[in-house]
């Protein structure tokens, strides 16, 4: 199911200034440029990461053991630089099996032009071709433009816990989780998937 959501990739993408851009799955070449992208964004933002950005351990789970089985992330790039990228992770067993969940981010210098939208419209799509009736979103409080833009694609808030994260200095910070209802893909309904 995954293999042929990921057949419309590479795909190119018009963004909201006429900016063309490339959408592709993330490769283990991708390494450097996606600790660079990364890093331009604010730590407030990158709360989903649990590993420290560079370390061996960090690339060895975001760039080097890429299992597309788990967990997808599709990348946008434009003048040779990651300007966004979106990751959905999924279960292959359990209670979960059926719901999957995003994380997005988009470089500072390319906010205000739909790469986020783009990239949660892509990663829906890619998780109706394979069957997942919901997906999920968590936010820090603070990222009140993220959130409009998941809630533009459709995403509800399901819960709000205040101040129930804490940073790495100690600070509170609201809890947001957003969900999905997903209508599966025909063809993967037909096919029995």
């Amino acid at each position: 199911m995954l293999e042929d959501a990921l057949e419309e990739y590479p795909a190119t993408r018009l963004l909201k200034d006429g900016l063309m851009c490339t959408v592709r799955p993330q490769q283990s070449a991708d390494e450097n440029a996606f600790v660079s992208f990364l890093r331009a964004v604010p730590e407030v933002e990158r709360l989903f990461i649990k590993q420290r950005l560079g370390t061996a351990r960090f690339r060895r789970r975001w760039c080097q053991d890429l299992d597309f089985d788990s967990a997808i992330t599709l990348l946008a790039i434009a003048h040779d630089h990651i300007i966004g990228m979106v990751t959905l992770q999924h279960r292959q067993g359990g209670w979960k099996r059926h719901i999957g969940r995003v994380h997005c981010l988009t470089h500072p210098e390319y906010r205000e032009v739909g790469v986020s939208g783009m990239m949660v419209d892509e990663i829906t799509s890619v998780a109706r071709h394979c069957g997942l009736l919901r997906l999920e979103a968590e936010f820090n409080g603070e990222r009140a433009a993220s959130m409009r833009c998941f809630q533009e694609a459709g995403f509800v808030e399901m819960l709000r816990m205040p101040r129930y994260l804490r940073d790495m200095s100690g600070g509170g910070h609201d809890w947001v989780l957003m969900g999905l209802q997903l209508r599966p893909d025909a063809d993967v309904i037909a096919a029995g998937d």
